[in-house]
């Protein structure tokens, strides 16, 4: 079918629940849960404050679910958290905001497009010698999916969360029906420091961050409000039905490695998961963890491909950034916003270790979400007449108590890694000149 010519900076509305779903659960089932509950365990002693602690966690993702569905369904544009802290602050707090979630979900894509690599070296070793080569090239295949259109990404993002979903699911099943053929051995030597010695209250704090990270993710559908058919109804649905989702199959990962695991071990353990398939799979318990965190990262990898575009088509729309970012091509797919994601995260795979951007950014995920809660309290008590088709659930209560959470993390972030700390307020300082030159150019552009 031959798609109609339609003008620059027009998005096709064609996406459902479904979709919406897919990208909930591809976005946030990642590597935390085939290894976190390890870490999870070794700050617990207890099997019941373990499972409430991830509970705990998700009832934290639906409150965040909930709140930022208001928003979404309140203003259905393109750009996420940049279109919510632009109504609320003021252009340059959208900006800014705009500007972090770009970046650090460049950071992301190179490096979930690594670890890919590194799943796939390990399956096919020929490829150890062009590991950089081989995460660039996995991130190629999957901006070429998303370039063809926005249906070809779509249908990329459904498969690659289903079938890590069915992953889940046959190794928790087996975890559950499949007698161990060996006996449980760790992936190699451990080197887990035992916390006996914490306090409860500061296991809990420690083991929190941990659920929490791994819980990341639940907001991914906010970014295709404008594309989506009914966004009031299915926006609500597909963040919090994702979120609900990744609650039941985390917790049953967790009966399933604690069903199979003796408890030292999994408290031991770097990949708990990995040990399982191993104890209920035998020899092909490592093929198929392979196989299962190749098809995980990548799925969380084409989530942040589809999301990213959309925020700096929105900065462009709005003149924040130049007109040819707004192209959209007969498949729906921002062109230009699209390569200005994938060309530096390529640039970052190539470039080798990152590891003080990923520190960098983990601050600034805080921060973006921080915005977008206090952009609710904000808009609800400004412009207590906007439309809104759907309310956050116990509002005002439910979201303080997020935006409090998130804020006790960000000074524990900031608190435990000053260094890159103030590389981050830098960054963000950087934004401030930018905005400043954007905004004297378009100036210039209207009086000529």
């Amino acid at each position: 079918m031959v798609l109609p010519i339609r003008p620059r900076g027009q998005l096709l509305r064609i996406l459902g629940v479904g979709f919406g779903l897919a990208a909930a659960v591809g976005n946030t089932i990642g590597q935390g849960i085939l290894r976190q509950p390890g870490e999870v365990a070794s700050h617990l002693s207890n099997v019941t404050w373990i499972y409430s602690v991830w509970l705990l966690g998700g009832v934290y993702a639906i409150l965040c679910s909930s709140t930022v569905s208001e928003l979404g369904a309140t203003l259905p544009e393109a750009g996420g958290w940049y279109v919510y802290s632009k109504r609320a602050f003021g252009e340059y707090a959208g900006f800014a905001v705009g500007c972090c979630d770009w970046i650090m979900q460049c950071v992301a894509i190179a490096s979930l497009s690594l670890a890919s690599a590194d799943f796939l070296v390990q399956l096919f070793p020929v490829f150890i010698s062009h590991h950089n080569l081989a995460g660039a090239t996995l991130l190629g295949i999957l901006a070429l999916l998303n370039w063809i259109g926005l249906r070809s990404g779509s249908f990329t993002q459904e498969l690659t969360s289903l079938a890590k979903t069915i992953g889940l699911l046959g190794l928790i099943g087996a975890c559950f029906f499949v007698t161990s053929q060996v006996p449980a051995i760790g992936t190699g030597p451990s080197s887990r420091i035992f916390h006996h010695h914490e306090s409860l209250l500061l296991g809990l704090l420690l083991s929190a961050q941990a659920v929490i990270s791994a819980y990341d993710g639940w907001y991914a559908p906010i970014y295709f409000a404008e594309e989506d058919k009914n966004p009031s109804v299915n926006l609500p649905r597909a963040t919090i039905g994702g979120a609900a989702t990744c609650i039941v199959l985390y917790l049953l990962m967790n009966a399933a490695l604690l069903h199979v695991l003796p408890f030292i071990q999994l408290q031991a353990s770097q990949v708990p998961a990995a040990d399982a398939a191993m104890a209920v799979l035998g020899r092909y318990g490592r093929v198929f963890i392979l196989l299962l965190s190749l098809m995980t990262a990548l799925s969380c990898a084409n989530a942040t491909i589809l999301c990213t575009p959309r925020i700096l088509f929105a900065m462009a729309r709005d003149r924040l950034l130049p007109a040819t970012v707004t192209t959209v091509n007969q498949g729906g797919t921002p062109t230009y916003a699209l390569l200005m994601v994938v060309l530096p995260s390529i640039a970052l795979i190539l470039a080798g270790t990152f590891d003080s951007l990923i520190a960098i950014v983990s601050i600034l995920y805080v921060s973006v979400y921080a915005s977008g809660f206090a952009s609710l309290l904000v808009l609800r008590r400004r412009e207590p007449n906007l439309p809104r088709p759907y309310r956050a659930w116990w509002y005002p209560w439910s979201t303080i108590a997020v935006l409090v959470v998130s804020l006790t993390f960000l000074v524990a972030a900031v608190l435990g890694d000053l260094k890159h700390s103030l590389f981050t307020l830098i960054l963000a300082a950087l934004t401030f000149p930018a905005y400043q030159v954007i905004r004297k150019q378009r100036v210039r552009s209207t009086i000529a």
